[in-house]
């Protein structure tokens, strides 16, 4: 699985050379938590999942068990930050050791490259062996901790602050669309020169990029609002302005103290190994989400999985450099929900297996059945 640069463009690894077409998995982000989420694995594969059940909890010593908040706690519980950001990351990691365990899944041998939605990176980088699963679940912890501690003193100062989603009709008009708010944001509304100068609580940034239609903005409401009128009046747009369930602004310079927490624990050493937090190449290719390009080096890793807590999440344009570059064929989404397996498969418009690739999402034990079954069908498929 050593990874070499040709080059062009475009990156190999050993596992490419294989006959079978190129394949990425890809993993979560927040919001797709739900409680009992892991009861389908527990019954259906109790020797792998209860194990790795009891060391979550180990990790995360915590009353209640953090288990027992995803098993069978209320939601408002499993759906506060810092408890949704380790649950959904561990979920990702056991599907994917379920993979793995129970139906073979060689990872090195059949997949060439993982990513995952903001929260959704740590799984990915523990799948292509940068992280350890240890670690990231601390480190998840300690970042959904820092991130629900911003949003409380954010909205000491700032009253109402979260996400909103807007979603273009016109899928023409998506550049357009950012190129305006960039142009709002930056000039701070003529208060003054640049954003720079505002406060963070002042400032809206463009959260992610999630598809050629859709994007989410992060702040304050108030500042949103105001965005969105002036977008309206003079922009001459009118995308559908959708509130997120999540009274935090994520990807905004108010989470700037959840960066620094980010970047001081991958400056520590593994709990793991002892070595550094941080392995490099790993067995896969990383897809970043600050730059939609791959992580070059380790430093790499550690700056841009910091630099995620305020920067936008590239999603669209890291599936469109899979899907047009690097001429990926198979998307393995692992993990609850099925909101990435929506926005990739739209974006390389498939749906679960087509002639020679596929989009699945593994979010039970049957859909684990028809990926596996998936991928033996593409395997004798060969590069496009």
């Amino acid at each position: 699985g050593q990874l070499r640069w040709s080059s062009n463009s475009t990156v190999e690894t050993k596992a490419s050379s294989k006959k079978r077409p190129r394949t990425a998995i890809f993993f979560p982000g927040q919001g797709v938590q739900r409680v009992g989420m892991l009861q389908p694995w527990l019954s259906t594969f109790p020797r792998t999942a209860q194990p790795f059940l009891d060391e979550l909890d180990a990790l995360l010593p915590m009353t209640p068990s953090l288990t027992s908040i995803i098993q069978s706690g209320s939601n408002a519980t499993l759906t506060a930050t810092a408890n949704s950001q380790p649950a959904i990351m561990a979920t990702s990691v056991l599907i994917l050791r379920i993979l793995q365990q129970e139906f073979g899944l060689d990872l090195p041998g059949r997949v060439d490259f993982t990513l995952g939605h903001s929260l959704g990176e740590f799984a990915a980088l523990v799948a292509g062996g940068y992280l350890a699963y240890a670690d990231a679940v601390k480190m998840v912890r300690a970042r959904g901790e820092a991130m629900a501690a911003c949003s409380v003193e954010a909205r000491k100062v700032a009253g109402d602050v979260g996400m909103v989603a807007l979603v273009c009709e016109d899928e023409g008009r998506m550049k357009d669309l950012i190129r305006d708010i960039t142009e709002f944001v930056t000039a701070g509304q003529g208060k003054s020169d640049s954003a720079e100068d505002l406060a963070p609580v002042q400032q809206v940034l463009i959260a992610n990029v999630n598809s050629r239609n859709q994007i989410v903005l992060s702040g304050t409401i108030e500042r949103i609002r105001a965005l969105l009128t002036n977008l309206r009046q003079f922009g001459g747009h009118d995308p559908r302005a959708v509130r997120l369930k999540s009274d935090s602004p994520f990807h905004s310079p108010m989470m700037a103290p959840a960066e620094k927490s980010v970047r001081k624990l991958l400056s520590e050493k593994s709990c793991v190994t002892g070595g550094d937090m941080v392995a490099f190449p790993g067995d896969l290719i990383a897809i970043s989400n600050i730059t939609a390009q791959p992580f070059r080096s380790k430093a790499d890793v550690e700056d841009l999985l910091a630099r995620q807590c305020v920067e936008t999440v590239q999603w669209w344009e890291s599936v469109r450099y899979l899907d047009r570059e690097e001429k990926v064929r198979r998307w393995i989404g692992v993990g609850p929900g099925k909101v990435g397996r929506n926005l990739v498969g739209k974006e390389v418009g498939m749906k679960g297996a087509g002639k020679g690739g596929g989009v699945w999402g593994i979010t039970s034990p049957k859909e684990a059945e028809e990926c596996m079954r998936g991928l033996e069908q593409t395997e004798e498929a060969g590069e496009e």
